[in-house]
């Protein structure tokens, strides 16, 4: 059975052996990480343990997470990193890696554990909806969907979730710093298609705001398409983070 302590010491308590092990990587994400983590507590009581990836915060992100998850673990900065080192930990024979700026829909955990049920495909992930207001994230949203049902390739925003033989058959995620998501999506095609569930998972569309939706969608693209021709993802990562 899984730990139900942090790495901080405190009391003992029982709780299921975990089905799903939610998997967030977190760097300095200290002013989301209170409503993201008070918005899992219902889970936990169920049959899901949540782990906290950080991969090196400055700021208050383990502390806060702490009371809030099952354990909180460090790693390597790096999201593909964090969540290949939450997988190892995992004690859920489903692993859902989720971002920390995301909000789930209610009963996420049945909707995850049944839609393995009643198929048997390896993996999944959900419709995504940004958060802002602006039309044109609706559309964007939309777009997204679409895309990844005709593609069978999904994103993190997405909330990709995953049975665990079928990540460890493909060696987790590919350590890149950018299109991790991307990467995992076509080796786990290989195995089957996704489980493209409707129901929506809010993704924060503060990227896309604050740099300009236009803008945004323009470099998304971009990047997108450089990978797919084989750019390093080294190099896209700088352009996508500025550095």
């Amino acid at each position: 059975m899984p730990s139900a302590l942090n790495d901080a010491q405190g009391p003992s308590t029982e709780k299921p052996m975990a089905a799903v092990s939610i998997i967030v990587p977190v760097l300095n994400e200290a002013s989301v990480l209170v409503n993201f983590l008070e918005n899992l507590q219902n889970l936990r009581c169920r049959e899901c343990e949540v782990l906290v990836v950080d991969g090196g915060s400055h700021d208050a992100s383990r502390e806060i997470a702490m009371p809030l998850a099952d354990r909180v673990l460090t790693s390597a900065k790096g999201r593909a990193e964090q969540m290949n080192t939450g997988a190892r930990e995992a004690g859920g024979d489903i692993l859902w890696f989720l971002h920390s700026d995301s909000v789930p829909p209610p009963n996420v955990d049945r909707l995850i554990i049944d839609s393995f049920r009643q198929s048997d495909r390896a993996w999944g992930r959900f419709d995504v909806r940004l958060s802002g207001t602006h039309p044109l994230l609706r559309l964007i949203g939309m777009m997204m969907n679409i895309r990844s049902r005709l593609t069978g390739i999904a994103t993190g925003d997405q909330g990709i979730f995953v049975r665990r033989a079928a990540f460890e058959q493909v060696g987790g995620y590919a350590n890149i710093p950018l299109m991790e998501d991307i990467a995992l999506s076509r080796s786990l095609k290989r195995i089957s298609r996704p489980i493209c569930l409707r129901t929506r998972l809010i993704a924060s569309s503060r990227r896309w705001e604050k740099e300009g939706i236009h803008k945004t969608i323009l470099i998304m693209w971009s990047l997108r398409l450089a990978y797919f021709l084989g750019v390093d993802p080294k190099r896209l990562a700088r352009v996508y983070y500025g550095a």
